[in-house]
């Protein structure tokens, strides 16, 4: 059985990323995976999990149901042992994980309503309407830089689809258009990484107090602009010429929102997603509570803004409109894979994993540290980043000091290699994948024209990075 959770976690892998192929959603994939690996686990229990590593908890949980004697001697000691480990896995196990797992869903799901709240109401007109140029290198820098920073305010995977829809808009021809969005895979990614709420992997890192607001965006930043400047400044010379101009109001919908409510929806979606990471220095929540918070505040700002409206502009700009536009899918495919990494993390797989690493790498000193974090960043362009930094979390539990504490060398490089990596392939992370089915961008086409600019970029900012810290702190 604990072979065969391994099994149907690869095979299921390997499906989502050939989702496209086979014409089935990953999100169900995963789905399937996740629920899959914890019912193998649940019934091979009594061989994979270890009594006596669940005996002080027994202990102390089971005192009122089984006597001491029962728990540590008696005879009756093989059913008892199922029946504590039947609880183990099924009550302490799965809900710990399915705690984590929450946090990471609701926070998701309160910065992507926050987002398409701000979106129907023509909110990121207050960005395209300042963009004058009809040079498309002009306009390839611009969309690049917005990208970046729009990542680490929002995320990568809202910022992606927001991109799709203005290349629309401003590029015409689709080779043309294909380029551009490969550059904003580089820099959605790239932005991502620095910002505690700009890639999922990152969030994962600060929901479970690996890496904290200051630390990761200072040491970041610059690591993360080099990843996304040096390839824009190698793919400058194949974009030339100029492109039409848009229609200025191409963004209007049959729901008018004036000037002054775009603005007002604008600033204060943005103000409330960079309210979350102080909320949480604050009060110590968890970050989902902020995120909670701010979408509440933006709610009822926005039915404040409408509540002398037609009940057909109501509803259109209204919080329920945003959950319908919602990408649920994402969602689902997030908790399927969280709960099959968690299923490994528990039965232990992920822990033999770090052992097999140290042994033959080793993390006992920085380049070991290093080489971990890079095998980890390209792996992330082979199949996910979500589960290859959860598989970390679970690999290596955080230590007082060295590279495992709070902030310490290991995060911080895991948050830069896990976030960036993924674009060496156009199925290696959430921007990437978003793109590829909103544009039908064929993988080898990706491959041919954007990956080598993307390891470039990738290697650059690790070795800035690696650079900066022995600066630093030598």
């Amino acid at each position: 059985m604990y072979e065969l959770m391994i099994i149907v976690f690869v095979v299921g892998y390997a499906f989502i990323t050939i989702e496209h192929t086979i014409k089935v959603d990953k999100a169900a994939i995963a789905l399937i995976t996740g629920v899959l690996c914890w019912t193998i686990f649940v019934f091979g229990k009594e061989k994979i999990v270890d009594l006596n590593k669940v005996k002080d908890y027994a202990a102390t949980e089971f005192s009122n149901i089984y006597p001491d004697e029962i728990i540590k001697t008696s005879e009756k000691v093989d059913k008892s042992k199922i029946e504590i480990i039947q609880h183990y896995v099924t009550e302490v196990q799965l809900f710990e994980i399915l705690t984590e797992i929450s946090s990471i869903l609701f926070f998701l799901m309160g910065a992507m309503t926050i987002v398409e709240i701000i979106d129907l109401h023509g909110g990121f007109r207050v960005v395209t309407d300042r963009i004058k140029t009809t040079s498309k290198l002009k306009l390839f820098w611009i969309l690049g830089i917005i990208s970046f920073f729009f990542s680490a305010l929002l995320d990568n995977l809202t910022t992606s689809i927001i991109m799709v829809s203005l290349t629309r808009k401003f590029i015409v021809d689709k080779n043309d258009r294909w380029f551009f969005l490969g550059m904003i895979i580089i820099a959605a990614n790239a932005g991502g990484a620095w910002s505690p709420i700009g890639d999922v992997t990152t969030t994962m890192l600060w929901i479970g107090k690996q890496i904290t607001t200051y630390e990761v965006v200072t040491k970041l930043l610059i690591p993360s602009m080099v990843c996304l400047i040096v390839p824009l400044i190698i793919m400058s010379p194949k974009v030339k010429g100029k492109f039409e101009r848009p229609d200025k109001d191409f963004m209007v919908t049959s729901h008018h929102t004036s000037k002054r409510q775009r603005n007002i929806v604008f600033f204060s979606g943005v103000s409330c997603l960079l309210f979350v990471p102080i909320f949480k220095s604050i009060t110590h929540f968890p970050p989902f509570m902020g995120m909670m918070l701010s979408l509440g505040f933006l709610w009822l700002l926005t039915d404040l803004l409408h509540r002398k409206d037609d009940k057909e502009d109501r509803e259109h700009f209204s919080a329920y409109h945003a959950l319908e536009k919602m990408d649920v899918p994402t969602l689902l495919f997030f908790l399927g894979i969280l709960l099959a990494v968690g299923s490994l993390q528990a039965a232990g797989q992920l822990n033999q994993m770090a052992v097999f690493l140290d042994n033959n790498i080793g993390t006992d000193t920085s380049n070991g540290v290093y080489s971990i974090g890079l095998i980890i960043g390209l792996l992330s362009a082979i199949i996910d980043n979500v589960p290859l930094v959860a598989a970390a979390i679970g690999m290596y539990p955080l230590e007082m000091t060295g590279f495992f504490q709070e902030d310490g060398l290991f995060w911080q490089f895991l948050a830069y290699c896990a976030g960036t990596g993924g674009s060496a392939l156009i199925i290696g992370s959430a921007a990437g994948v978003a793109i590829m089915g909103l544009e039908k961008i064929p993988f080898f086409w990706y491959m041919k024209k954007i990956s080598l600019y993307a390891v470039i970029g990738y290697i650059c900012g690790a070795a800035t990075y690696i650079l900066q810290t022995m600066i630093l702190y030598s």
